[in-house]
């Protein structure tokens, strides 16, 4: 472990425009950039849904994110956060797309 920083967990939820406008691709590349992991997909509800992993400090800056900037083309109305709560490892090695 690099870090003495707590691992944090969390699902998340992002409603507005955000299918059909690259959502999904922004969000993975700035997870990749923060150095997180987890998964996002597009819900038959017009929502995104994913979760998310790493150091609790990058984590709440993607969800930072989440609320308030994703895709150039996006209009996020709100973005929910779930479960959220410390983890020992991570579950994923990379952060997805999921289908």
């Amino acid at each position: 472990m690099m870090s003495s920083e707590e691992l944090l967990s969390v699902d998340y939820e992002v409603y507005g425009r955000v299918q059909g406008v690259f959502f999904r691709k922004y969000t993975q590349s700035e997870g990749k950039k923060l150095g997180l992991v987890g998964w996002v997909k597009n819900t038959d509800a017009g929502t995104v849904q994913g979760q998310l992993q790493g150091p609790a400090s990058k984590v709440e800056q993607m969800k930072h994110w989440l609320q308030t900037t994703g895709s150039p083309q996006s209009r996020i109305a709100k973005t929910e956060f779930r479960n959220e709560h410390t983890v020992d490892k991570l579950d994923f090695k990379d952060f997805k797309v999921a289908r």
